[in-house]
């Protein structure tokens, strides 16, 4: 049943100095927009708001403005990963979380298949070269053939399977669970098989949420379980891996490369060693950032929003249990 009950009042909270989110005109139409950037602005905000739209995905003024959500039913997030909700506050309670899930997928996964490509025709060293005007022929790789080994196995994963099956690579998926069959992976196994299928991987990519589980994953235990020559792509958050020890397995030949977009701390410090490794390609948090981007998760917003108000369903809704979107 549509909601006539009272006015509708959204907040939506950005990063500081970040600029109002493109198309909130339409959201004005139907309700009171309210614009908060940090802790101070959300306490005063907060108080009557039915709906959240979150920009920043890093943010901590929520939890700290919690206390004042007395009418909040529904929170969304642009983004795929919501680990900076997942406070005890909210889990625990009736508010509904929903993400960003489908905007970004197959813009990373051309991103990762990129990545791949890069590692294989050797093009960080041919930039390299370029610069210095110099020519050096070298031989290079195929990925034909190639296994890789897709650490979460949801909307992102799977897209990264279709462009890597799409270019002769026989892809893999590590999820919560194993599947007995699956159209877009060769197999999907569950968390226990990761140690197993590490061994077996020529490129493993993690596109996992960050959740108590998964975050530190990846440290020198893991980077010993994968063979010498494989590559290392980090699309999905930055505390998953343990960058000490990635630095000292990059540094000791332990594993052949990493493509990072994600980092424990971002930005990367200048004076951070990963800058000048040869063995590593990176980016800044950017991999599913295509032009409109922005414009395309307030649409999305809107569309749920719609759903919203007249009683039906969200989409998107995320497992807060879980930390994120399941299905």
């Amino acid at each position: 049943m549509t909601r006539t009950d009272e006015p509708i009042v959204v907040t939506v909270l950005t990063a500081p100095d970040e600029p109002e989110p493109p198309g909130l005109d339409a959201v004005r139409a139907r309700a009171e927009v309210r614009l908060a950037s940090d802790e101070e602005s959300l306490r005063k905000t907060l108080p009557g708001t039915h709906v959240m739209m979150v920009t920043d995905f890093r943010t901590e003024a929520l939890a700290a403005a919690w206390p004042e959500a007395d009418k909040l039913e529904w929170i969304h997030a642009t983004s795929a990963g919501v680990d900076a909700l997942m406070f005890p506050e909210l889990v625990e309670g009736p508010v509904k979380v929903t993400n960003a899930r489908g905007i970004f997928d197959r813009g990373i996964a051309e991103y990762v298949l990129c990545t791949i490509l890069m590692f294989a025709k050797d093009f960080p060293q041919s930039i390299r070269l370029q610069l210095e005007h110099r020519w050096k022929h070298r031989d290079t790789e195929t990925v034909e053939a190639r296994q890789v080994l897709i650490v979460g196995a949801g909307s992102i994963g799977r897209q990264i399977a279709r462009l890597t099956r799409g270019a002769g690579m026989t892809p893999h998926g590590i999820a919560r669970k194993s599947r007995d069959s699956d159209p877009d992976f060769a197999g999907v196994h569950g968390n226990d098989q990761l140690f197993e299928q590490l061994g077996l991987a020529d490129y493993v990519v993690i596109a996992a949420p960050l959740t108590p589980d998964t975050e530190g994953l990846f440290d020198t235990k893991a980077f010993e379980a994968m063979k010498p020559t494989a590559r290392l792509i980090n699309i999905g958050r930055g505390p998953i891996v343990k960058t000490d020890d990635l630095v000292k397995a990059l540094e000791s030949g332990q594993i052949a490369g990493a493509g990072l977009d994600v980092f424990e701390e971002e930005p990367l410090p200048p004076e951070h060693p990963l800058w000048s490794m040869e063995n590593v390609i990176m980016t800044a948090h950017m991999a599913g950032d295509l032009v409109g981007w922005r414009r395309a998760l307030t649409d999305q917003f809107l569309a749920n929003f719609d759903r919203w108000v007249k009683g039906q369903a969200v989409f998107n809704e995320v497992d807060k249990k879980l930390g994120y979107a399941a299905g």
